[in-house]
């Protein structure tokens, strides 16, 4: 029980502030520590948390969020958010070599944490170092060569790694699949496309990854083929991976899952297609419009904005009817993205929402628009209970009318991707 107190005292700190003695010290007291422990000095070490999961202390398959749309007038834009900041200033020569003597620790655990301190510090020593590992004769050493191969980005080691992929071993396997991504080689196309087929499901979701790395279109048939997988992990590693090659030829094989039994690659699904922004996505993306989950429509709604033509207006116009409020609120916010005034006579409708936050999303969606025929609506608005959604109409009003107004903010839920 001792162990808990000790290991996150001294995983607070950055390794470049202790010295040596004391990291190789942490590191024997975590050989025999709690999984979580270990997990939690692995996040602090490496200040690379998001490669860590719940259950393992391997890569995962997306190690970063998706961006985040930014629905609010005004608002500043929401690009990627990245869970690794990198050292601050060079890491200790004999700090390092402690490291370096715990990538053959017995604790995979440890022997990880050492793999992502060494890849990100980038030693000279670290490519012979890794490329031996990868090659021992011990799979758990081979696993954290391959880690450590994929985190210096080492390029010479390329043939190392592929050949890995047909290693007996399934946790190597995947190493080197995720590895192939984060080397980003385009010669890795076909060892990848075959590993879509390997029998352990993370080794497929790690090579749909790394497929979306890559971000080539000749990776959209073997993608298209891993939508139909049985896992619901590698389908959705597909999903996010066609959004990344973002070619609008994947627009048709995404638009399969609208039936998908899972509402998370549902939702992804909507998600990518109003990252690739087809106008051939607006018909799948209204049936999803329609979706059982409300989290499946917020992001089929979001998309439809994102494609942002004409034909998106009819699905957005009926989910203003919804009986979620968060999905009418995004159903305006999609409207006043397309800007279209066909949509102006059932927004100024909507003006009537019992929901506030409705109200206000409307009354930004025709300030948006800026047609005349939303101004003796946004006047009625005026005068609502709610001092937003006056203040927002003070604002749409002086839109039409050509001058600057109050700011207002529409709050729409986020379209959340996760790994």
């Amino acid at each position: 029980m001792l162990i808990l107190p000790l290991a996150a005292l001294l995983a607070v700190q950055q390794p470049q502030y202790r010295d040596s003695a004391e990291v190789a010290r942490l590191l024997v007291s975590l050989r025999t520590a709690d999984s979580a422990v270990c997990q939690l000095a692995g996040h602090s070490l490496t200040n690379f948390g998001g490669f860590w999961g719940v259950a393992s202390e391997v890569p995962m398959p997306m190690p970063m969020p998706m961006p985040m749309p930014m629905p609010m007038p005004f608002g500043p834009g929401v690009g990627p958010i990245m869970h690794g900041m990198g050292w601050r200033e060079p890491v200790d020569v004999a700090i390092l070599g402690a490291f370096r003597a715990a990538l053959r620790e017995p604790s995979r655990c440890v022997r990880m944490i050492a793999a992502k301190v060494v890849g990100r510090a980038k030693p000279k020593w670290a490519s012979d170092a890794f490329s031996s590992l990868a090659r021992d004769s011990d799979p758990g050493l081979r696993e954290t060569g391959l880690l450590g191969l994929g985190e210096i980005n080492d390029r010479k080691s390329l043939s190392i790694v592929t050949g890995a992929l047909r290693d007996r071993d399934a946790r190597v396997r995947g190493m080197a699949a995720w590895a192939l991504g984060a080397l980003d080689d385009g010669s890795a196309v076909e060892p990848l496309s075959r590993a879509l087929t390997d029998e352990d499901p993370v080794v497929r979701s790690r090579a749909a990854w790394s497929l979306g790395q890559i971000e080539r279109a000749e990776v959209i048939p073997a993608l298209e083929g891993a939508l139909r997988d049985r896992s619901a992990e590698v389908r959705r590693s597909a999903v996010w991976a066609l959004a990344q090659v973002d070619d609008h030829r994947a627009a048709d094989p995404l638009s399969t899952l609208v039936r998908d039994p899972d509402p998370q690659v549902r939702r992804m699904a909507a998600w990518a297609m109003g990252q690739i922004g087809s106008s051939a996505s607006v018909a799948p993306l209204g049936q999803l419009a329609r979706d059982q989950s409300s989290t499946v429509k917020n992001a089929a709604l979001w998309a439809l904005g994102q494609v942002d033509i004409e034909s998106a207006v009819e699905p957005a116009v009926a989910a203003l009817s919804d009986k979620d409020p968060d999905v009418r609120i995004t159903a305006a916010w999609a409207l006043g993205q397309i800007e279209s005034s066909t949509a102006v006579k059932p927004l100024v409708r909507a003006l009537k929402d019992e929901d506030e936050e409705v109200r206000i999303a409307v009354v930004w969606a025709l300030g948006q628009i800026e047609s005349g025929e939303a101004v003796p609506g946004l006047e009625d608005a005026q005068k609502d209970e709610s001092n937003s959604v006056r203040r927002a109409a003070r604002w749409a009003l002086a839109q039409i009318d050509g001058r600057s107004g109050p700011r207002v903010r529409v709050k729409v839920p986020r379209v959340r991707v996760r790994s």
